[in-house]
């Protein structure tokens, strides 16, 4: 009997991670410190609410069904930015709105994967990429990375085969926090193109990268939309996690094929959820710029403050974007280990076994910490906690 399509994958990595809650109180003096989810706890700007209080109040399409790959002057607006971050030319027709970048990844691999195809995942791997590819019968090939957690082109080539349709990448990366290298992106672009694949990029944190200027090349080689999708997201930049506002770019005629997924699933994104995007994009700049600094004055936090855990056998793996993957020195494997930290440590973190094969023992020393909601004196108070674990190892 085969399975229904929900059944061949796993329980959503975060829902089953606040289960490890229940029942477990924690004092008011050591509150539980969540860094277990890569999204913002705090609301958009207030200038921005207000911008959504007006389109609710005065835009009467706010309220209606819009086109389905999205707003116009959105994906207009998009498409500027982009060109002007790439320096490259991208146009509207190259850009659709999706509801949230996990729905941008599911319409990108309903164009391109039929039953039995595969798609070759880096791992430690994005669980959501995997679930979806599970749930649509579409076979995930791992490709496992080095101790730097970036994957090696020539050992991705000798994973494709006939059936092979993508290789899908996340630069930042979620869970390592790793940024990609342009020439390695690049590199990979090469392969897929020559290979007559298709290359996803999911760039969900690229307004947080390091990194000045465009991240990669890709957008500026002739082409392009033959091999490349670029998958986005409005969620961290705007804090609009619960609008679900998403895009990916590539060619029209795959857009095309995008049009006929989304039509089925939600129609059209939310509009006003699309109306903050935009206005965002026209007025936010600086406000994400300063958002970015503050991001990355977490990440130095992380890395300047890490000698504590390193003097107990701790290695940082990866740190980027919102994560910092770690490696810990303790005998039990992350999944039993996870649970356990709310328990004695007050921390709710995800354990890499969430983001590795089954299988695959290196997840049982690894765990992901999505720092990017802590300050300076919440990223102390965490490596506090840590560093005084009594466990076996």
């Amino acid at each position: 009997m085969n399975l229904p399509r929900t059944a061949t994958t796993f329980a959503p990595p975060v829902m089953e991670a606040r289960r490890w809650l229940d029942g477990v109180t924690h004092p008011a003096d050591r509150p539980l410190i969540n860094v277990s989810q890569a999204a913002p706890v705090d609301p958009p700007p207030p200038a921005l609410r207000q911008a959504m209080a007006d389109a609710a109040l005065t835009k009467d399409d706010a309220h209606l069904y819009g086109p389905v790959l999205g707003m116009p002057a959105l994906r207009d607006a998009l498409a500027a930015q982009i060109s002007t971050h790439y320096e490259a030319t991208v146009t509207g027709d190259h850009v659709a709105i999706t509801s949230g970048c996990n729905q941008a990844f599911a319409a990108a691999i309903a164009t391109l994967c039929a039953e039995g195809d595969e798609v070759i995942l880096p791992t430690p791997w994005y669980f959501n990429h995997k679930m979806w590819l599970d749930m649509s019968g579409v076979t995930s090939v791992a490709l496992r990375t080095g101790d730097d957690l970036l994957p090696d082109v020539e050992t991705a080539r000798a994973l494709i085969t006939p059936r092979t349709r993508a290789i899908a990448l996340v630069t930042p990366n979620n869970p390592g926090g790793v940024e990609y290298p342009a020439e390695l992106v690049r590199a990979f672009y090469d392969l897929a193109r020559d290979a007559g694949i298709a290359l996803m990029v999911d760039e969900t944190y690229r307004d947080f990268d390091s990194r000045t200027g465009a991240p990669h090349a890709l957008f500026q080689q002739d082409g392009w939309q033959d091999t490349f999708i670029h998958l986005y997201s409005f969620s961290k930049a705007y804090r609009l996690t619960g609008h679900r506002v998403g895009a990916l770019a590539a060619s029209p005629a795959r857009l095309a094929e995008v049009e006929k997924f989304l039509d089925t699933v939600a129609i059209c994104p939310g509009q006003i959820g699309q109306y903050a995007a935009l206005w965002g994009l026209e007025n936010l700049s600086q406000w994400v710029a300063g958002e970015r600094d503050e991001i990355l004055a977490r990440r130095a936090a992380i890395a300047s403050g890490f000698d504590v855990l390193a003097a107990k056998g701790w290695r940082l793996l990866g740190l980027g974007a919102y994560f910092a993957y770690m490696e810990h020195p303790f005998a039990a494997s992350s999944a039993d280990l996870a649970p356990q930290l709310v328990r004695e440590a007050g921390i709710l973190c995800l354990p890499g076994t969430m983001f590795c094969p089954t299988g695959d023992v290196s997840g049982q020393r690894q765990l992901r910490i999505a720092f990017a909601n802590l300050d300076v004196a919440g990223i102390a108070e965490f490596y506090h906690r840590l560093s005084g674990l009594d466990l076996p190892r």
